[in-house]
């Protein structure tokens, strides 16, 4: 299939491409998204490298495009120009380890960026989705639940909310008002104003999340909810589509982050992943306030919020 910005006139449903918001998918599906996918990456990576990154001389020939010419990169990577070009275009069915990584450390990909090379070039190797982790044992809401004096959510496949404290519903809001379909932490800070107004670097935060679903969607290549999702996310949000489209992997597990709460005021959190070993698909995200800060006084009014809260 041919990738448009405007869909030709044809029959029968379409959809957007997973990797790709601007490409088109025929309703039968027949697109080798992995190869897509990696070409894409590939393009996208090399177009933010410079030639004086990598320490190729400056030949004075006017570039057309930003960042390494696709012979530049081949030679860089010790592969021929043909070779790169058809990995670029998707028209490989195999790389092997050793050139994928050869390209990597030619385009200086991060750990997370070589995860998401590899695993776009070998799309036909993972297991389909089965059953997704889309529930916490009763042993992990007792986990969070002891952790009364902070804000703790578990977020499963797709960021799917799928457990929280009461801590966690007085910081964001009451995610059992949501319906269970609706409860994705990517959609709310997108589509929901209220919660897209808590976080006062939005755009770092909101950025951050398409990161990682660009990351989810080469681990759940045939997950069909994380595809509705990112479909509905590029519908009807320029942002996510523009953020989509840098091909952009996100492998952060800690950070800090700036909320504007109603209650508790302008709140600076530290916040951790804690991956379940014994569900490797679910991940505690629990947030703490930096030692002596003011934060930890506006935790204070969090804690009296959310028994306010669980007392209505």
């Amino acid at each position: 299939m041919t990738g448009h910005l405007v869909p030709p006139r044809r029959p029968g449903p379409v959809r957007l491409d997973p990797y790709d918001p601007w490409r088109i998918i025929d309703p039968m599906g027949s697109i080798a998204q992995g190869h897509l996918a990696l070409g894409q990456f590939l393009k996208a990576k090399r177009a933010t490298v410079s030639p004086q990154d990598v320490g190729l001389p400056d030949t004075g020939r006017i570039r057309r495009v930003p960042g390494l010419r696709r012979e530049e990169v081949a030679q860089l990577a010790d592969v021929s120009v043909d070779y790169y070009t058809r990995l670029e275009q998707g028209r490989m069915t195999h790389a092997s380890d050793a050139v994928l990584s050869s390209i990597a450390q030619a385009l200086g990909l991060s750990a997370a960026e070589r995860e998401y090379l590899q695993r776009c070039a070998r799309t036909h190797a993972q297991p389909r989705v089965t059953s997704p982790a889309d529930t916490i044992t009763p042993a992990t809401q007792t986990l969070i639940d002891s952790m009364a004096c902070v804000p703790a959510v578990v977020l499963g496949r797709r960021m799917d909310v799928i457990g929280w404290n009461a801590m966690g519903a007085a910081l964001f809001t009451d995610f059992s008002k949501i319906e269970p379909d609706r409860r994705n932490l990517a959609r709310m800070v997108f589509l929901e104003p209220r919660i897209r107004e808590l976080y006062i670097d939005w755009s770092d935060v909101a950025s951050g999340f398409v990161e990682r679903l660009r990351m989810d969607a080469t681990r759940y290549p045939e997950d069909p909810q994380l595809h509705t999702l990112i479909d509905e996310l590029s519908a009807h949000d320029h942002d996510f589509r523009r953020w989509w489209s840098r091909h952009s992997v996100q492998g952060v597990t800690s950070g800090r982050k700036r909320i504007r709460h109603r209650v508790a005021g302008e709140l600076t959190l530290d916040w951790q992943a804690l991956q379940l070993t014994a569900a490797p698909e679910q991940t505690i995200i629990v947030h703490t306030a930096p030692q002596g800060s003011e934060t930890q006084q506006g935790f204070a009014a969090l804690a009296a919020w959310a028994e306010q809260l669980a007392a209505a």
